[in-house]
């Protein structure tokens, strides 16, 4: 980007950007959720709580791009709402039934660092009955001495080390192996606010069977993520790098196990990364959900998955031409798949 187009970008956040950003980050409790791009719409939720995002597809905060500062500033503000927090040790409940079971899925030692400190956010989580299923796919079982003795481990080998791993495999063990009545679908490097279950729980009491309840996802760079893992930074100690918006199935979903079953769970048919969550959230809008989203979740930085963002990937190919399927057809059919494994 040349200086003379900077300095343009840069005059149009201030001129465009600010007026929506100053309120949001000024305002009393909750205005930090109104952050967004000058020509976004949000929708606010039917009793005051959290806002639907009023477009398809995931999208990133224009302005703290060129304005680091503005993330930072929203980062702080969405976390001293609702903290991320680290617990070394947890001591579940083993009297009553979990109420929440946290399901995900994991391949090799890459991203182990990034699953410890995700597995620390949940084991802080306050006001919520929790258990969490692990589960690792892949040919040689490896994660079991690194895991806290309150985790559960799933081992699900593939054929061979050549196979792709398969995120819709792992959350379809993981919810099979849950003892609660809801999962969510967790990724392996997303740290979540110690209220993300009871809130959780909360919108499913009012009848909703599937949950999305992040509004932000702030994903931190890579000299920040690695300082936070050797102990030398904390979540605040830089801007997010970037910032994302109405990321629906990704990440973290909320689903009961019953409404996992009668729309036929994940569709093992993507091998490999990406699409699969776009598809299962077309097949939950069958159900009552509850999209207006108000939570934090932070991101730790990784490698990028290869292919993942490609729009000719194999996965991405394939979740277009099943778009072109009533997702109607799509759940029978793969409601007769689980039926007969």
């Amino acid at each position: 980007m040349t200086a003379l187009r900077r300095a343009r970008t840069l005059m149009g956040v201030l001129v465009k950007d600010l007026p929506v950003y100053l309120p949001a980050l000024a305002g009393g409790a909750g205005a930090w959720l109104t952050a967004r791009n000058r020509d976004e719409r949000l929708d606010p939720g039917p009793d005051g709580i959290g806002y639907r995002c009023d477009w398809e597809w995931t999208r990133e905060l224009h302005a703290p791009q060129h304005v680091p500062a503005l993330g930072r500033a929203l980062m702080r503000r969405a976390l001293h709402a609702h903290p991320v927090r680290r617990a070394k040790t947890f001591t579940p409940d083993t009297s009553q039934q979990p109420q929440v079971c946290f399901v995900i899925g994991h391949r090799g030692q890459a991203r182990l660092p990034h699953l410890l400190a995700t597995l620390e956010s949940i084991a802080a989580q306050d006001g919520a009955r929790i258990e969490c299923v692990v589960v690792e796919q892949d040919v040689q079982a490896t994660l079991a001495p690194h895991l806290p003795d309150w985790v559960r481990l799933v081992h699900t080998p593939p054929a061979d080390a050549g196979v792709p791993y398969c995120r819709s495999w792992s959350l379809n063990a993981g919810t099979d192996a849950a003892r609660a009545p809801i999962v969510i679908l967790h990724d392996n490097d997303m740290l979540v606010p110690v209220d993300y279950a009871a809130q959780v729980i909360a919108r499913m009491a009012q009848g909703y069977h599937v949950v999305n309840l992040k509004r932000f996802v702030f994903y931190l760079d890579a000299d920040h993520t690695r300082r936070i893992f050797e102990g030398q930074a904390a979540l605040l100690d830089a801007a997010p790098e970037t910032i994302v918006q109405n990321l629906e199935a990704g990440g973290s979903i909320a689903i009961t196990r019953d409404a996992f079953e009668r729309i036929g769970g994940m569709d093992e048919s993507f091998i490999g990364w990406g699409g699969e969550d776009n598809e299962f959230w077309e097949r939950a809008q069958t159900l009552r959900v509850w999209p207006w989203a108000y939570l934090p979740i932070v991101h730790l930085w990784h490698a990028a998955q290869p292919g993942k963002r490609d729009a000719q990937y194999q996965t991405a190919l394939h979740y277009q031409k099943l778009r072109a399927v009533d997702p109607r057809e799509r759940i029978e059919a793969l409601r007769k798949l689980r039926q007969a494994a």
